[in-house]
Order: structure tokens, then C-alpha cells, then sequence
């Protein structure tokens, strides 16, 4: 496969977990952002400003070099840009972020509240779910106050105060399964709080183990 080939393949990946996300309500408007690591590993894919998830198509997404360099293009940069092309410098293993706006997710980080890792499903992909406070000026997190927190090898996703989520990986489609869970996560805990909340119960039981097999070398 020629390397042209292979951009239109990752383009089409891309337009494909884009209106996945739209689709399942994960972000609506033009809001939110994902990328994509070109095979070459000195370039990535990603959405422009002001392009819905549900219209991107191969004419608008963007190539960008590393170093910050774009290929001509017509669109504005992701506002986003600089903190997706740090975490591409600092780790290897990530190959794709996404980075969303999901309303159950967002309205716990614009709370300043933490989404706990309630089921075995979220200890087993995740571990923890970092809340990745607003820049000292108030405004949107940038690569200065992201980048820090990716550094930790372990950390595959985060939330962004009062404003989004971000999910890694090493694909595309890992890392929207993982925005997919946050945002899950997110409404369960809001329908467990609500319950427990209801019934005057201070606190349930989570999970400490993620496997069947995690949990049976307790003692061991």
C-alpha cells in the first residue's frame, strides 16, 4: 500500500469514528476534536475548527507535521491542536486521542467532580479518570496542564474541567471506546448517586479488582 493510500485509509477511519460519536451523542455543533498518528509517526490527521464530527470528510481534515507544521489548507486549526501534538510527542504508544464534549461527562467536570471508576469494566480499561483542573487564567486546558498528567504511562484517560474528556490509544477505535465509557461511567454514577441519594445511604461497595482473575490471586 503507497503512502497516499495509507492517508486516505486513516482519513476514512477517522470520518468513521467521527460520525460514530455524533451519532451516539457524544458531541453535537462543531465542538471536540479527534486525531489520528500517520504510520510515519511524524504526522497526524485531525478535525479543523469549525467542522462538525458528522461533516468531516477527506477534503477538510488536516495533515500536521509534528513540529506544528500544517499542509495547505483552507481550515483553521483545532484550538485543541497544540495539546494533541504534545501528547504525540511525549508518548509512543499513543497512536490516536479523542476529545469530546459529552453532556453526561462534562457535567461532572464542570462540577469539579471526578468520575469514579464504579464497575469492573472501567477498573479493567481504565484504572483512573483524572479531573485536569482549568489553565491559572481561567481558560481551556492546554498541553501545560495535560501533558504533565499523560506523562504517567498508566493514564489513558482524562476529564477537563468545564470542559470535555480525553480518551488515548492505540487506535482510533480504543480510544473512542474509552470516551464511550467515560461517558457511560458518567451517567451511571449520576444514577447511582441519585438513588443512594434518595434513600439516605452514604455509600455503596466498588469493585476492587477489574478481572475474575485479578481478583482470584486475592491472598495468593
Amino acid at each position: 500500500m503507497n503512502e497516499n493510500r495509507k492517508i486516505l485509509q486513516r482519513m476514512d477511519e477517522l470520518i468513521s469514528v467521527a460520525k460514530r460519536s455524533f451519532n451516539l451523542g457524544l458531541q453535537t455543533n462543531a465542538g471536540g476534536n479527534l486525531s489520528v498518528r500517520l504510520d510515519n509517526s511524524d504526522s497526524i490527521i485531525i478535525k479543523p475548527s469549525g467542522i462538525g464530527l458528522n461533516e468531516c470528510s477527506r477534503d477538510n481534515l488536516q495533515i500536521v507535521h509534528l513540529d506544528g507544521t500544517i499542509e495547505p489548507s483552507s481550515y483553521r486549526p483545532s484550538k485543541d491542536l497544540g495539546f494533541h501534538l504534545d501528547l504525540y510527542r511525549i508518548r509512543d504508544d499513543i497512536q490516536a486521542i479523542v476529545h469530546y464534549h459529552s453532556p453526561w461527562a462534562t457535567g461532572y467536570a464542570c462540577a469539579g467532580l471526578p468520575i469514579p471508576c464504579l464497575t469492573v469494566q472501567t477498573i479493567e480499561k481504565i484504572g483512573r479518570i483524572p479531573l485536569i483542573p482549568l489553565s491559572p487564567q481561567g481558560g481551556p486546558q492546554t498541553e501545560r496542564e495535560i501533558s504533565p498528567v499523560f506523562r504517567d504511562l498508566k493514564v489513558m484517560a482524562a476529564m477537563l474541567a468545564n470542559h470535555g474528556t480525553i480518551g488515548v490509544g492505540k487506535s482510533l477505535m480504543s480510544a473512542q471506546y474509552l470516551a464511550e465509557i467515560i461517558e457511560e461511567t458518567a451517567h451511571i454514577a449520576f444514577v447511582r448517586d441519585t438513588l443512594l441519594a434518595a434513600r439516605n445511604i452514604p455509600s455503596a461497595d466498588l469493585p476492587k479488582y477489574g478481572t475474575s482473575a485479578e481478583a482470584g490471586q486475592t491472598g495468593k
